[in-house]
């Protein structure tokens, strides 16, 4: 019984989640100190938690202004947060073990599967050496091109500082910033902009899409895992921005005082923005209902597996919107690009989706009783947290002690929620092979 016990406490999906609690924990207790605040009084423990949460699941939802409140200390701990919300606590576990020479254990392989998002243990540990080179270098070539912009404004500490938060904060997909106000006072300039959009991009493919075209060079040649998150992910980009830029051109709390390339320029950036990282280079608020509903839609997609961001994944996405067109053209198999997509990741789709839009749902109608707030926007909010991206309408500062409670339940489900259930499912699966099957019974749909 004992053995049981211990090899349930030990299960890799328990000991992800635990260990990114203890993150938020810590960080929740260095940003409730005096130290932490400008005005050298601590900001509460729910205000702290929050913020803690939302950096470490790479949210971006703040209840402070964030370049005004915190001070330096305060700071540097949200951004070690973020990075290690976009790392994973095991990849940085796995980092102080490679500097340490020490060897990485059947159980921390485990974990770090489960963190990846990968289904086989084969090159775990390789993958992960991976994924901190290349982060590092990702995220130190974006902090060099911000650099370009920000020292020159603010100087050469100040530039530096600037370069390397926002460049983090970009790539993990979390939309903190310490200008005050996004990147709306950049809404023309764009190095800025297209460096942040190109962080975000990246930050959002995953690490094996990385891996898959540095190995084959080609997209042709690249695995179907790879041919769908790109397809998926240019679709996603393209359509939205094509939409933003007809829909909010003569908007005149968004658009319209721009000059055309400022458009282009905002359209596109708030069209790649909603793939899980909450920046923003226009007046969110004064967007549309069906630009805001639209972005409702993109938040909650998210970006690919094995990446910084969140949502249900463009993997998720692209294999349901597959299968519908599949039953509509009458075909038995779901078939991409010369694959077939077997019956067991369809399933498991769907109920990625559906128990995403459940959680979306039960929050938004919890709020709608802890909150005077229009539901479009309270969705909206609810959207953002689960789907870790950070862009709001101006409810969080706003928000009752149960609301925040109920964001930060909801930021935390976001970031373990969809990768644990995917891995649940799977495993469940492989564990629940019966040894007979029942007849078929038939049920009219639709």
């Amino acid at each position: 019984m004992k053995e049981k016990i211990r090899r349930l406490m030990l299960k890799p999906a328990r000991v992800l989640v635990l260990g990114i609690a203890g993150i938020i924990l810590i960080g929740a207790f260095l940003l409730n100190l005096p130290m932490a605040s400008n005005d050298g009084q601590s900001i509460g423990f729910i205000n702290s938690l929050f913020t803690a949460t939302s950096a470490v699941s790479v949210t971006g939802l703040v209840v402070v202004n964030t370049a005004e409140h915190w001070t330096l200390f305060g700071k540097v701990v949200i951004i070690l947060l973020i990075q290690a919300g976009g790392l994973g606590f095991m990849t940085l576990a796995t980092l102080i073990a490679f500097a340490l020479g020490k060897r990485i254990s059947l159980k921390e392989r485990l974990i770090m599967q489960e963190q990846l998002n990968q289904f086989s243990l084969s090159g775990i540990v390789k993958l992960t050496r991976y994924v901190i080179i290349s982060t590092l270098i990702i995220e130190g070539i974006g902090a060099l091109l911000l650099s370009t912009r920000f020292i020159p404004i603010y100087g050469l500490k100040k530039g530096i500082w600037f370069s390397i938060f926002h460049a983090i904060s970009a790539f993990c997909n979390a939309g903190f910033d310490i200008i005050g106000n996004s990147i709306v006072p950049f809404v023309g300039d764009p190095i800025i902009n297209l460096t942040i959009c190109g962080l975000i991009i990246l930050g959002g493919l995953g690490y094996t899409v990385y891996i898959d075209l540095t190995r084959n060079r080609s997209i042709k040649k690249s695995t179907l895992h790879t041919k769908v998150v790109l397809l998926i992910t240019t679709l996603l980009i393209v359509i939205p921005f094509l939409f933003i830029f007809i829909v909010e051109y003569n908007n005149p709390k968004t658009l319209q005082s721009l000059s055309d390339g400022e458009k282009v320029l905002a359209s596109f950036f708030q069209a790649v923005v909603p793939r899980t990282a909450g920046f923003n280079s226009i007046d969110v608020s004064g967007m549309t209902s069906a630009s805001i509903f639209l972005v409702i839609i993109m938040m909650f997609i998210g970006g690919s597996p094995s990446s910084t961001a969140g949502g249900i994944k463009t993997t998720t996405f692209g294999v349901i919107i597959l299968s519908v067109i599949s039953v509509l053209k009458g075909n038995q198999d779901v078939e991409v690009y010369k694959k077939r997509i077997p019956n067991t990741l369809i399933f498991r789709a769907l109920a990625v989706m559906s128990v995403g839009l459940l959680l979306v749902v039960s929050v938004t109608m919890a709020l709608t009783l802890t909150e005077n707030k229009p539901f479009l926007d309270l969705l909206y909010e609810v959207t953002s947290a689960f789907a870790t991206v950070g862009l709001t309408r101006g409810v969080t500062p706003d928000l009752s002690l149960i609301g925040k409670i109920l964001i930060i339940l909801t930021m935390f489900t976001g970031k373990v929620g969809p990768l644990t259930l995917a891995f649940a499912l799977a495993s469940r699966q492989k564990e629940c092979k019966g040894k007979y099957r029942y007849p078929e019974g038939k049920i009219m749909i639709g």
